[in-house]
């Protein structure tokens, strides 16, 4: 006879605690201009017909409701160093979308290879103030050269490849488009010629 303990081929389950509960789901944030929206759909939906409010005490809540409602949609302006943090960013995002861009390819020779980065900002003011502009840009496509571009973007926009460098060799084209916030920055790079 063996000395060793028997074995089993069924494993036992480990037991539950009980103490594991599932997690709980956020409390619903009640919205704190709910009736002025209710009110202005309603207003909107049928402008002959909607309940208006009686008594001057309920008019009054009414207007206090609605102007605060208009309010909160009112776009919150950024503060300086938040517009700044977000140039800064912007900047990161176009000298890198163009540095990747700047492949070899036969053209390069020339100096003629051709880069488009497009992109997207939102908020006028901090394309306004990538460019260096006091406010947002008043038009639609502007030309830099390649000093000035490089001075905006504070870099001087090269990328090494294998056996030399490409740099821009021509100036660059900027779209703007307020609607939407797309931009578009174009133009040539290769070995400089």
């Amino acid at each position: 006879m063996s000395d060793a303990p028997a074995t089993s081929t069924t494993a036992t389950k480990r037991k539950s605690t009980g103490s594991s509960t599932a997690p709980r789901k956020k409390a619903a944030v009640k919205d704190p201009h709910a009736s002025a929206r209710d009110l202005v759909a309603s207003i909107n939906e049928s402008p002959l017909t909607f309940t208006s409010p009686e008594g001057d005490d309920e008019v009054r809540k009414t207007f206090v409701a609605i102007a605060a409602y208009t309010k909160s949609l009112e776009p919150v302006r950024k503060s300086a160093s938040d517009i700044e943090d977000a140039k800064e960013r912007l900047n990161r995002t176009i000298v890198g979308g163009i540095k990747k861009l700047m492949t070899w390819k036969p053209s390069c020779k020339t100096g003629s290879a051709k880069f488009s980065h497009d992109g997207i900002c939102t908020d006028p003011m901090v394309f306004g103030a990538l460019l260096g502009l006091d406010d947002k840009p008043n038009w639609k496509m502007k030309k830099y050269t390649i000093n000035e571009i490089e001075n905006i973007l504070g870099e001087h926009i090269s990328k090494e490849i294998r056996y030399d460098c490409l740099y821009l060799t021509s100036d660059v084209n900027v779209r703007w488009n307020e609607a939407t916030g797309e931009f578009k920055f174009t133009g040539s790079y290769g070995k400089p010629v």
